[in-house]
């Protein structure tokens, strides 16, 4: 905007002059980012109306009220990411795939002190990189940015990355991390990043403090729970066998797990790198009793120490008494959920083939059923459920485990999984569709839970298509977005005291019974394209031209979700629509209108044609 029409609008709101900088950044060319409408660029200022007229991405040529667009929307500079992404498109490209951290050293210059917390960096990169890449992309490049000795790296979410005047080595920034805490927990973490930096060979004689004080935090701090005094037993080992001094320290790892009553706790918080050591030092320690602990461990396993326990177990030479046990669970219905995915994951596995052959049947799909039923009534939460993802992603798992049953077994199950309560209604439709293909009398099922529900609603493809991308947004973008916000929130103290805390969690209710609305919704509609629309009377799917007061106007009457006032496009669940429904041409029919009624007589029907 040019001096002329900024002092226009301040002539006409004298408030807006503490926003004259702001105004007078917002000129033509310039990228923004606005709170609800994202990244877009400022394409020209229309005087006449004093609107701002801003390209969004999907809406171009938005018109936008300058004063409004204060409080709502921030003025890129010109070495934003966002923006050299849209200049400069090639070198971003090449950043993103061959040097992350001078990606992020870009990024930090564009803040004031060139600085930036965890999650605002974190939104822009994801918006650079893309959404979908940038999970697997971050988890890589986070690696590069910690090495780097230009970019000082945050202990917590709510600190700030910042690029350092002054670069210092990795190790020596561990080294001051490490003598300014007094942390147990952090000391541990920080002589492991001191091993990782160094890569475990070149570890330095003078690195003995950090030997002492990690073996100070093993044996005295009470701020370690058994899963995390071995862990750091277990670092204290590597660095003092690295540094060449003796290795004499109390407790051993052996005296921590002695007591094998101890183990499933410290197994189910042991980091995922130290899962198969702790395997070999449970056989080391308990050689009589090894394989018993073993197979406890497995069973109330999760993740990836499934895995680890059972390629454990087969190495060790108890293949067969592993199928017979897993067999044996499956009857007792002991197959717990993270066994269970293993196992369906595994099924067509050829190193695993003996073990499982025997387990994929429907029995397995009934224990599935059972497991997912049980932690969706234990979740406190909107968190998805693992097994029940794979379950209806895999389209050869049903088909799978129905192999082999006979017509009364897959109509019980299909039953169960309809009653379960870890499914949404659409992903319950779609997994009875995978039956109804292999045993077409299931159908019957669909029908009756049919006709017990709510009315169905006609609408067209696109109205589905618009609902089902709003319903997509809130599960896969909305929902997590707030869940991070809530753990956020929660990381700034006091609950009762956190405004910020509460309104996350007032946003979480609002999105849960968004999220349950257009469930409901989507379960209910029916897609028509209404070519075969009666022109008899009024039905969804017609033009009816209709006389009221003197005047003719037609009306276009379309699906439960469609209207477009400018148009004359109706819903016939409208007032209006459900009352011209079933009429013929020549009937007269009373509409409320206000306070008074109004007489619509019908001239003429048609067919609408999309």
């Amino acid at each position: 905007m040019n001096s002329e029409a900024v002092s226009s609008l301040i002539a006409k709101s004298p408030a807006l002059k503490a926003s004259k900088s702001k105004l007078e950044a917002m000129e033509p060319g310039a990228y923004v980012v606005h709170r609800s409408w994202g990244f877009g660029q400022i394409k020209s200022y229309h005087e006449a109306s004093q609107r701002l007229i801003i390209d969004f991405k999907g809406k171009k040529g938005h018109p936008m009220d300058p004063a409004f667009c204060i409080g709502t929307m921030d003025v890129l500079p010109e070495k934003h990411l966002l923006v050299r992404k849209e200049t400069d498109t090639k070198k971003v490209v090449e950043l993103i795939a061959d040097n992350p951290a001078q990606l992020v050293v870009e990024a930090l210059q564009a803040y004031p002190n060139n600085a930036a917390t965890v999650i605002e960096l974190e939104i822009v990169l994801a918006q650079v990189v893309g959404e979908e890449k940038f999970k697997k992309w971050w988890s890589v490049a986070k690696k590069a940015v910690a090495k780097d000795p230009r970019i000082s790296v945050p202990e917590k979410k709510t600190e700030c990355y910042v690029v350092r005047e002054t670069p210092i080595s990795t190790e020596d920034e561990i080294m001051e991390q490490f003598n300014s805490t007094r942390s147990a927990r952090r000391r541990i973490a920080l002589a492991e990043e001191l091993m990782d930096a160094t890569g475990r060979k070149d570890v330095k004689a003078d690195f003995s403090v950090v030997l002492k004080g990690v073996a100070d935090a093993v044996k005295d701090s009470n701020q370690l729970d058994a899963s995390e005094r071995l862990y750091g037993a277990a670092i204290r080992d590597d660095l003092a066998q690295a540094v060449g001094a003796e290795n004499n320290y109390e407790p051993t790892q052996a005296q921590i797990i002695a007591n094998v009553r101890d183990l499933p706790a410290i197994a189910e918080k042991i980091p995922v790198q130290f899962q198969s050591r702790l395997l070999e030092l449970i056989l080391e320690t308990h050689p009589i009793e090894a394989r018993e602990v073993l197979f406890n461990l497995l069973k109330t396993s999760q993740g990836k120490f499934t895995t680890e326990c059972i390629n454990f177990l087969i190495e060790h030479g108890h293949a067969d008494e592993l199928a017979a046990t897993l067999r044996r669970w499956q009857t007792e219905q002991n197959l717990r959920a993270p066994v269970l995915l293993w196992i369906v994951k595994n099924r067509h596995s050829k190193k695993f083939a003996k073990l499982l052959n025997d387990l994929i049947s429907p029995r397995l799909l009934s224990a599935i059923f059972f497991a997912i039923d049980y932690e969706a009534l234990q979740a406190s939460s909107a968190r998805r459920i693992p097994l029940a993802d794979i379950l209806s992603e895999d389209t050869d798992l049903i088909p799978d485990l129905l192999s082999t049953a006979d017509p009364e077994t897959a109509r019980d199950l299909a039953n169960t999984l309809m009653l379960n309560q870890g499914f949404e209604e659409l992903t319950k439709k779609s997994l009875l569709a995978r039956f109804i293909k292999i045993f077409p009398k299931i159908q019957s099922l669909v029908a009756a839970d049919a006709e017990s529900k709510e009315e169905q609603l006609l609408v067209s493809r696109a109205s589905y298509d618009r609902k089902r991308e709003e319903y997509e947004t809130i599960v896969s973008k909305k929902i997590p977005e707030n869940s991070k916000a809530i753990a956020t929130a929660r990381e700034h103290g006091d609950l009762k005291e956190n405004s910020e805390y509460k309104m996350a969690k007032q946003d979480q209710q609002v999105l849960m019974a968004q999220k349950t609305l257009l469930e409901r919704d989507l379960g209910r509609a029916r897609v028509a394209d209404f070519k075969e629309a009666s022109t008899d009377q009024v039905s969804a799917g017609t033009i009816v031209e209709v006389r009221v007061a003197g005047t003719t106007s037609a009306y276009t009457i379309l699906g439960a979700w469609d209207g477009d006032p400018d148009k004359n496009i109706i819903s016939y669940k409208t007032a209006l629509g459900s009352a011209l429904l079933g009429k013929r041409v020549g009937d007269v029919v009373k509409v409320k209108v206000g306070a008074g009624d109004e007489d619509y007589s019908i001239v003429s029907i048609r067919r609408y044609a999309s």
